[in-house]
């Protein structure tokens, strides 16, 4: 009989977990805004040119990302089982998976310049990318690596080290780019592929810290992650394969839903695209409180699932549910209370355009307050199947809600009936409100059930 836990325990169980990898999350888009502020200090056509190559990157790197998210309940499922011949398995196909996608996608990064000559990029810009790509590119397995173990070892409640780890990077980051830039203390300066290096080095340096932490911690020896890895596993790769390659596919149709938003934001007007921009950011930030409390409940629901318990896999998700409801409506107020303020944080008050851009951008955050609270509901409604190991069904809702829903509600509002700018934020909204609807169902219906008012385990 499994002892009953009380919501508080819960609780404190979720955001244990929860609250490092939020920061890891945040850290991670740390990483991202450094490169951004200093290539900005360097020159405006090399800051394009790695805005468009690092986006290029992150599309790329969200396909392939589904294979390291698919062992988070993998591990989890099989601690909860008690099986941890099984945590070896999944997590060290995880990274063939993962290696093997880093490899087969390098010639994208490697013949970029046609590619983006092809998609309309200025020939100058398309140049500094392609160079930079070209060097990025070969951070893509560590970096898949790195997510790999990442999971494994969240999986395993060890997200401290993950959250220390990214920390890190961001400063090597900073130290590394400021050298290679800019070419300070006597190194050479290398602009667009000094941030590259920067990149690859901070991906191989936490690849290696988090790879010894795994390999030798004594408390995790028992495990022999990298035991006869060389060894395929063909049955346990298929499992990885089939669990992960949804995942990719739907952070991609996320992903283009917001990359669709811009494009049709700019056919709006500039200052409309600059308003939107900076509202993006910031709910990107509130947002990484959310992926973080989802990865915690995709945790605590595949070892409930593992292990059979019924009703503390049902009791977890609402305490999830909650805590993610608490945040959100925090940021909610947040938003309401000081649009301005936040807005203002992004802008040179002293040039003419900024005013107009606060205005809109205020508007927006306000639309923002329903946008962030579907936004949230859905990512914690993706965690927490993916802990059931479902994955298929929520890509369909994913991309039917994004594509079929939201991008041509958000056409229609922003242009046939002229709302503009908050039309096509009140479209994403409609099309978010449909998929948090439609996985919350999904979860709820497959969530298993106790057989009575007392725990009862379930049949495996």
């Amino acid at each position: 009989m499994t002892e009953v836990q009380t919501y508080s325990t819960h609780a404190r169980a979720t955001l244990v977990l929860g609250l490092p990898l939020i920061g890891s999350h945040l850290a991670q888009m740390a990483l991202h805004v450094t490169d951004t502020v200093m290539l900005g200090w360097y020159g405006v056509v090399e800051l394009a040119a790695v805005v468009l190559g690092a986006s290029s990157f992150f599309i790329v790197f969200v396909l392939g990302s589904g294979f390291a998210k698919a062992v988070m309940p993998m591990v989890a499922s099989a601690l909860g089982r008690g099986d941890e011949v099984q945590v070896r398995r999944d997590t060290r196909m995880g990274l063939w998976l993962s290696i093997g996608y880093g490899l087969l996608t390098y010639p994208v990064f490697w013949w970029s310049g046609p590619i983006l000559l092809a998609l309309g990029q200025r020939p100058e810009v398309a140049a500094l990318s392609q160079d930079y790509m070209r060097i990025a590119g070969l951070g893509m397995v560590p970096a898949l690596a790195v997510m790999v173990l990442s999971s494994y070892l969240s999986a395993l409640a060890r997200t401290q080290v993950v959250l220390w780890a990214t920390v890190a990077a961001v400063f090597l980051n900073i130290a590394v780019n400021w050298v290679l830039i800019f070419g300070n203390w006597g190194f050479p300066e290398l602009g667009v592929r000094g941030a590259a290096i920067a990149t690859v080095a901070v991906q191989l340096l936490t690849l290696m810290v988090l790879g010894l932490y795994a390999g030798l911690l004594p408390a995790l020896r028992r495990f022999h992650l990298f035991q006869r890895f060389w060894r395929p596993d063909w049955h346990v790769m298929g499992k990885v394969f089939q669990l992960g390659w949804p995942i990719g596919l739907t952070g991609l149709a996320e992903g283009g839903l917001f990359q669709a938003s811009a494009i049709m934001m700019g056919w709006v007007g500039t200052v409309e695209l600059a308003a939107h921009g900076i509202a993006m950011e910031v709910t990107a930030v509130a947002f990484m409180m959310h992926v973080g409390l989802s990865s915690a409940a995709t945790i605590r629901t595949a070892r409930f699932d593992g292990s059979g318990d019924a009703r503390g896999l049902r009791d977890g998700a609402v305490v999830a549910l909650g805590l993610s409801l608490v945040v959100a409506l925090a940021v909610i107020a947040l938003y309401l209370a000081a649009p301005e303020a936040i807005i203002t944080l992004f802008l040179d008050m002293a040039k003419p355009e900024s005013a107009e851009i606060v205005a809109l951008g205020a508007v927006l955050l306000a639309v923002a307050a329903l946008f962030h609270l579907a936004d949230a509901a859905q990512v914690m409604a993706l965690g927490l199947l993916r802990g059931l190991h479902d994955t298929r069904v929520p890509l369909v809702l994913a991309v039917v809600s994004y594509w079929l829903v939201g991008i041509p509600c958000s056409y229609v509002l922003a242009f046939p009936l002229g709302y503009g700018a908050v039309g096509l934020w009140l479209g994403l909204v409609v099309g978010l409100v449909c998929a948090a609807i439609s996985l919350m169902i999904r979860f709820w219906r497959l969530a298993p059930k106790p057989m009575q008012a007392g725990e009862t385990p379930l049949q495996a």
